[in-house]
């Protein structure tokens, strides 16, 4: 118990008898301080008092897929500092291969009283992975936000990057440059992002059934990338739009293995300007997502449902912006 006091005290920045008082239930102790000592409690992990477990921590978990993709840490960067400005203490969670899953991650969360959650990159985006501890949170009432897209039968608020608007820039970039076989490397058959790019692409291209072979499925690394984008390159394709940036980079990796010079040979697009793409060989021409825009978007959304406030169970979209670099250049021959 002496050890519990020492460890909340520390994280409250107050005092142990200021601790004790606010276990105990005694007067003479601020909202804000009082506050402070419960998050506290709820970030180390303790069990609140019996009859304090009624209410909701200023506690608000941020969920990731993981953290070797920069989008995700950049994002977290965003959200965590928009959280601490309005009073909330985030908990960021995020997932490994082999460790704890999103949906343990719900739970756990539940059990520290978050006031509300923000996911990001998740099962939500997977048409076909399980969605029953979503369920839960809705069973509980409790507010979540998605940020990009997901499935629609879930009815959380989402904020989005426009998919259909970053393809028709992309495409029309490449077009522009001349290139008439123009390929892509997307995510997963039911990764819905990658579902709404590839609509985008036949809409823009006018594809129809025998383009299939324009279009490689890879897992989200450069070595699934590496694998999809040679089997474009060695049908000919001389542009080619990925649906993230890790993707293109094994993109590029794909066509140097296979003799290609990028961008004399073959062009590639990627998608999220993470951090370092302007030092990558050659920079990287990619779609910007407004990471700051969505994710202080997002937050808002969150916080405007704790308070109370009614919000709707739309999909906010944001414009992405094309920002052309170094790994883009004229169709050969031109």
């Amino acid at each position: 118990m002496t050890k519990r006091l020492t460890e909340v005290a520390k994280k409250a920045g107050v005092s142990e008898a200021t601790v004790s008082r606010v276990l105990n239930g005694r007067d003479g102790v601020s909202e804000a301080t009082r506050t402070a000592v419960l998050t506290a409690l709820d970030v180390l992990g303790y069990e609140r008092p019996t009859k304090l477990r009624g209410e909701r921590a200023r506690l608000v978990g941020l969920v990731l897929p993981e953290l070797q993709n920069p989008i995700f840490p950049a994002l977290a960067e965003v959200v965590t500092g928009t959280l601490a400005q309005r009073g909330y203490t985030p908990a960021l969670c995020a997932r490994t291969i082999g460790g704890v899953s999103e949906m343990d991650y719900v739970e756990m969360l539940l059990d520290h009283q978050v006031s509300g959650v923000i996911f990001a990159g998740g099962s939500y985006a997977l048409a076909d992975a399980r969605h029953d501890h979503y369920r839960r949170l809705t069973d509980r009432g409790l507010p979540v936000v998605l940020v990009n897209a997901g499935v629609d039968e879930l009815g959380f608020p989402r904020v989005s990057t426009d998919d259909a608007v970053a393809v028709e820039q992309a495409y029309g970039h490449l077009r522009s440059l001349g290139h008439e076989r123009i390929g892509m490397v997307l995510g997963p058959e039911g990764h819905v992002p990658s579902r709404r790019k590839l609509d985008a692409m036949v809409q823009a291209a006018g594809w129809d059934e025998g383009d299939a072979e324009c279009v490689e499925r890879s897992s989200f690394s450069m070595e699934g990338a590496r694998v999809a984008a040679t089997k474009l390159v060695e049908r000919g394709v001389t542009g080619i739009i990925c649906a993230s940036d890790v993707l293109a980079l094994g993109t590029i990796r794909a066509a140097r293995r296979l003799g290609r010079s990028v961008p004399a040979d073959v062009s590639v697009v990627g998608f999220d300007d993470s951090a370092f793409m302007t030092c990558t060989d050659p920079p990287l021409t990619t779609v910007r997502q407004p990471i700051e825009t969505m994710g202080q978007a997002a937050v808002d959304l969150l916080v405007t449902q704790i308070e109370g406030a009614g919000v709707l169970q739309d999909e906010l979209l944001f414009e992405p912006e094309l920002v052309v670099r170094g790994s883009t250049a004229p169709a050969p021959g031109r």
